[in-house]
């Protein structure tokens, strides 16, 4: 009886085939086509400007030099730095925390009912609500003259101000900043809640785990890479912000893009463009390592997600 491996031709080898090159296909080029407008809206509003502000920062009369970039040391831009930190910190976290208390509250409501859709559609005008129109709201709002200040002051003897024009200040940008800060946490922290699937709480719960134990074991682990990566992006916004504090400040430079535009225009202290864009590049560098975290965030959090 004849078996397999009595066939010789069975054990003879295959020959591999060399699958054959393919060129670059029409196809191919009508979607290196479609890019082409979003390079060059990356080349000329990000790559360009980006190189600009690096160059200028290491130029001077005599061609290159660190004097800009030393110059950063100094105490008055140190100082503006930190509080543009604080400023985005402090935003960022407040705005983290209520923006995702109220992103819970729209992912255990109805997925196509209206209260969502209406919150939702809210969150994205009020997040790119910001600039001139914003400082205008508040200080028509709580300004010295506004109505809530006036109705407070006249009808119920309080006087916001008696500690100081606070809104045109610091805490003024802390106010203002976080109210775009949390429609934007709504934004791009909602998606992470509904990807917590309900049969994860039914199998906690079957196991006898309790909801703290849910939280603390199940869903926090899975949705802290996601808060974390929302809050670094808040940051970003907030640090990078320059129109709502140009219009709402106008006496001093408390936070590093109001140095920046002091450096640009200033009639009193000529020849700062270059400190300005060695400040700028500043700004540039700590968005990178915030976004670059953040970036590193997102991928752990698409590893469950998707």
């Amino acid at each position: 009886m004849a078996t397999v491996t009595d066939d010789p031709g069975l054990l003879a080898p295959v020959p591999r085939v060399r699958a054959p090159r393919r060129g670059l296909r029409l196809h191919d080029l009508r979607s290196l086509l479609g890019t082409l407008p979003f390079f060059a809206y990356v080349t000329i509003f990000l790559i360009i400007p980006t190189l600009v502000v690096a160059i200028g920062a290491f130029a001077g009369d005599g061609g290159f030099t660190w004097s800009n970039v030393s110059s950063l040391g100094e105490e008055y831009v140190r100082d503006a730095f930190g509080r543009s930190i604080l400023l985005s910190a402090i935003t960022a976290i407040i705005g983290a925390v209520l923006g995702a208390v109220l992103a819970y509250a729209l992912a255990t409501a109805k997925p196509g009912g209206l209260l969502r859709r209406v919150v939702t559609a809210a969150s994205g005008v009020l997040a790119q609500f910001g600039g001139v129109t914003l400082a205008f709201a508040f200080i028509a709002t709580i300004g010295l003259s506004g109505f809530v200040t006036v109705f407070l002051r006249d009808e119920l003897g309080v006087d916001i101000y008696s500690g100081g024009v606070w809104l045109f200040e610091l805490p003024g940008l802390m106010l203002v900043y976080t109210y775009f800060q949390i429609p934007l946490m709504v934004i791009v922290f909602l998606p992470a809640l509904d990807g917590i699937r309900p049969q994860w709480r039914e199998a906690t719960e079957s196991l006898g785990g309790s909801t703290w134990q849910y939280w603390t074991r199940v869903a926090g682990p899975l949705l802290a890479p996601a808060f974390l990566g929302s809050t670094l992006l808040l940051f970003a916004n907030a640090f990078s912000a320059y129109a709502t504090a140009a219009a709402l400040v106008s006496q001093g430079n408390p936070i590093v893009p109001l140095q920046i535009r002091s450096a640009l225009t200033s009639e009193v202290v000529l020849g700062q463009q270059n400190l300005g864009k060695a400040m700028a590049l500043g700004m540039v560098v700590v968005v990178a390592v915030v976004m670059t975290l953040y970036a590193l965030l997102q991928k752990r959090t698409a590893r469950w997600l998707g």
